[in-house]
């Protein structure tokens, strides 16, 4: 059956199912509501995605392997650490701010099944810290940043950059911010988590 799906009918599929996500959530979604945005029929959509999870997972693929290339990109090219840590905070809370449930996606899947990562990590594009890990030493063992490894480094990036997102309702009332106000301290986070990392482990 599979040869007879049609690829630009799956492309509106998941570009519905995109918008969907991100103004429902994966728990407020419905099928019904995709296959309407889709300008199909339920049928079709189960024809294509037995269930909502399936689709999720698609949709979560589908913008994971145009953001993975991009974060392996920087991490491997010949720009200085502190350009690095600059460009991977922009790219990343530009792209998050366009694809919000992606964090949350990935929390819930870990949660619930480990092995998840598995299949993301076995995307060729997923992204290799190797060079980074040996730039950060190099660093270090020159003495122009503080010492620090470079697992420890990497895991301040990406908390720094995920939180926002994974922990935006939390976040807001605490700020009490309603969601336009918080979408601009995002975009200021691009040059805050930035700045701050770099002054942390610069001597």
């Amino acid at each position: 059956m599979g040869k007879h799906k049609d690829n630009q009918t799956e492309e509106q599929i998941l570009t519905a199912a995109q918008h969907v996500f991100q103004t429902k959530g994966m728990d407020g979604a419905r099928m019904q509501e995709i296959a309407d945005k889709a300008s199909i029929n339920k049928a079709m959509l189960h024809y294509y995605y037995r269930n909502k999870r399936l689709l999720f997972e698609a949709v979560f693929k589908k913008a994971f392997s145009l953001l993975a290339p991009q974060l392996n990109a920087i991490l491997n090219d010949d720009s200085s650490l502190e350009e690095k840590i600059k460009n991977f905070t922009h790219d990343y809370i530009s792209f998050i701010l366009k694809h919000p449930y992606l964090p949350n996606f990935i929390i819930q899947e870990l949660n619930r099944n480990p092995k998840f990562i598995e299949k993301i990590k076995n995307n060729v594009a997923f992204p290799d810290i190797s060079k980074f890990k040996e730039q950060v030493n190099r660093e270090v063992e020159s003495g122009t940043i503080r010492p620090i490894t470079a697992e420890q480094l990497f895991i301040n990036i990406i908390s720094l950059n995920i939180f926002p997102f994974v922990g935006s309702p939390l976040i807001k009332a605490f700020t009490n911010v309603d969601d336009k106000a918080y979408k601009t301290i995002l975009e200021a986070r691009k040059k805050e988590v930035s700045d701050f990392i770099i002054n942390a482990i610069r001597i």
